[in-house]
């Protein structure tokens, strides 16, 4: 029988076997060679070759794993700068991504046994910045390369600069203000009046009057001319307790939107899905009997994910919040916030804002009925499926 040739399909089928990535277990990391079936690698760990590269391991083990774990974070923290710089990421992406190489080195021969050990060490070194959520162990990489070090000192000038006149003043004088009130004042002594001489007269100055002081005197004897004083100071002093009115409230709604603000960013969260509202679904992975058409939220699990029903056919399957977007209703239909401060209540659509991607919207229920909310985003309310 003849041998195989290079363009027979049986050698043509073992080299595409090849090329992809094969069986973990059947993987020598000391030889670096990769078997394809259980057979190879038994006759590989049977073979003379293999047999010195595990004397050579035996005389110093340590030495083997140090290199091999030193190799495999050196690779992974080129791809996590890489591929993905300072942003926070899934760990597992991460892996995923760098065991696509086939030649990549295998996280069994270093000195980490799982992922989760190798995440905890690179936050406990201080590599990245770990943390664990419902979804697993996400990361991101801590960038101390001395140029972006210097780049985010200068946008940290940048920032300094950028300070109004005003807000400068207002330093100076506060500090002013501080430096008056640390320093001691002079107290006031009184002393007796006492004569040197007994012949000696006591001799009293008096000041000329002003030619303000004496309109004033002139004012004040004239009736008519009070009236007319009065009247001014009359209209001087309202229009000054209107203007201090003002500044009173808009300090007052300057505090109030900060409040607003503040409840707004405690009270938004990253997932918005809710049961009883219509979305549209995006995502082709649901298939053709959902894919970019409008169902309904009979269920939500674990705030991430729902079970979604056709409006037509009454289909039913579990999708994800990213796989999903929500809908806006006609003016003057029902929606639900689902994201904010408002989290929850019930409105009713009152505009839609093209241009800045946002509607106005008036609360139609709860403690905030009649409240009116403009500038809602699009992603923060969605359609509501029974309409009262």
């Amino acid at each position: 029988m003849p041998k195989h040739g290079f363009l027979t399909p049986k050698a043509i089928a073992n080299r595409i076997k090849a090329k992809g990535l094969q069986k973990l277990r059947w993987y020598c990391q000391m030889c670096q060679k990769q078997c394809r079936d259980e057979n190879g690698f038994k006759c590989h760990t049977s073979s003379e070759s293999h047999q010195r590269q595990l004397l050579l391991f035996a005389e110093n083990p340590d030495k083997y794993i140090d290199q091999f774990s030193q190799e495999f974070l050196d690779d992974f923290m080129q791809l996590l700068k890489r591929r993905f710089g300072t942003r926070r990421v899934h760990a597992n992406q991460v892996y995923q991504e760098y065991i696509a190489d086939r030649n990549h080195l295998h996280m069994n021969a270093t000195q980490w046994e799982t992922l989760t050990d190798f995440v905890k060490w690179l936050g406990r070194e201080g590599h990245c910045t770990v943390d664990e959520t419902e979804k697993g162990w996400f990361i991101s990489y801590i960038d101390r390369d001395p140029e972006t070090i210097k780049r985010q000192e200068a946008l940290m000038k940048h920032e300094k600069m950028k300070l109004d006149d005003e807000e400068r003043m207002a330093k100076l004088f506060q500090r002013q203000m501080e430096r008056d009130k640390s320093k001691p004042k002079p107290e006031s002594v009184f002393t007796e009046l006492k004569k040197t001489d007994e012949d000696e007269k006591i001799a009293f100055a008096m000041k000329s009057v002003d030619a303000s002081k004496k309109s004033a005197i002139d004012v004040k004897q004239n009736p008519l001319i009070t009236a007319v004083a009065s009247r001014t100071d009359n209209l001087n002093s309202s229009k000054d307790k209107k203007t201090e009115d003002k500044k009173r409230k808009l300090a007052l709604e300057e505090i109030i939107e900060q409040e607003k603000a503040i409840q707004e960013k405690k009270s938004r969260k990253d997932y918005w899905l809710a049961s009883g509202i219509i979305v549209k679904a995006v995502s082709k992975k649901l298939g053709k009997e959902f894919y970019n058409k409008k169902v309904l939220v009979t269920e939500v699990q674990d705030n991430y994910y729902a079970i979604i029903e056709t409006l037509d056919s009454g289909e039913k399957t579990v999708a994800h919040q990213k796989q999903l977007e929500t809908v806006i209703p006609n003016v003057g239909r029902k929606l639900l916030i689902l994201n904010g401060a408002y989290r929850g209540c019930e409105a009713v659509l009152l505009n839609v804002n093209y241009e800045t991607f946002s509607v106005n919207v008036k609360i139609s229920g709860g403690s905030f009925k009649g409240k009116v909310l403009d500038f809602v985003k699009y992603e923060d309310v969605s359609k509501l499926h029974k309409q009262t």
